[in-house]
């Protein structure tokens, strides 16, 4: 059995890794909140350069799409 295999049946991490300078629960209020990516195909990456464009975008979408078209700058 090699040493990597007995460590990972043992539950013990290898020593290369070091974590000691971790904090735990850093990034838990904002995992809370909640989050949604999503993954752009690069021709549309490639027109729509930032997040507020894309959910301009969108917001136009979907009031076309109920029928209700309003001028928003």
């Amino acid at each position: 059995m090699s040493r990597a295999n007995r460590h990972s049946e043992e539950g013990e991490m290898n020593s290369e890794y070091d974590i000691r300078g971790g904090v735990r629960g850093k990034y838990f209020e904002r995992y809370q909140q909640g989050t949604n990516v999503v993954l752009l195909d690069s021709d549309v990456a490639a027109v729509f350069h930032d997040s507020e464009s894309v959910n301009r975008a969108l917001r136009m979408l979907i009031e076309v799409a109920r029928g209700v078209r309003t001028d928003r700058q």
